[in-house]
C-alpha cells in the first residue's frame, strides 16, 4: 500500500522496524523549508488504522513555484538568511526564489496537527545549518 505524499509511519513493536528502533516506533522526518524547522517523529500504532502508517513527509507548498519566483529574489533569501546563520550552496539564485520559506506552509502547524491526529508523536525539532539546493 502506498499513500501519495506519505512516509511510513510503523508502529512501536512492528517487526518491520529495525531492532534497535523497534520498541520506539518508525522514525518520521518531516521537513521544514529552507529556513524553517524540520522535525523527528515516531510512528504510532493508531497510524495503522487511521492512515495505512503513514505519516506526512513535509510542511506542502502553500504556493506555486512560479509564484515564488514573482513573489522572492533569491539574492535577497541567501542573504536574509545567511544572517540568521543558515548557510545556502545553489547553482543559481532562481532557484533559491522557488523555494523561499514562505512558499510553504507552517511546518510546525503541520507537525502539530500529525502528532494530535495520532500520526506520529512529537520526538524533536531541529534547525536548519545548511541547505543545498540542486
Amino acid at each position: 500500500m502506498h499513500r501519495k505524499g506519505a512516509t511510513r509511519a510503523l508502529g512501536p513493536g512492528h517487526p518491520d522496524i529495525p531492532e534497535p528502533l523497534r520498541s520506539a516506533g518508525q522514525p518520521v522526518l518531516i521537513g521544514g523549508s529552507m529556513g524553517t524547522a524540520s522535525y523527528i517523529l515516531a510512528g504510532t500504532k493508531e497510524s495503522e488504522a487511521l492512515a495505512f502508517s503513514s505519516a506526512c513527509h513535509g510542511a506542502g507548498r502553500a504556493m506555486s513555484r512560479h509564484q515564488a519566483m514573482k513573489t522572492w529574489n533569491g539574492r535577497q533569501i541567501v542573504d536574509d538568511l545567511a544572517a540568521r546563520g543558515i548557510v545556502i550552496r545553489s547553482p543559481a539564485v532562481r532557484g533559491v526564489a522557488e523555494e523561499a520559506p514562505g512558499a510553504y506552509k507552517d511546518v510546525s502547524a503541520v507537525v502539530d496537527a500529525a502528532d494530535a491526529a495520532g500520526l506520529a508523536r512529537k520526538v524533536a525539532r531541529v534547525e536548519p545549518l545548511i541547505c543545498v539546493k540542486g
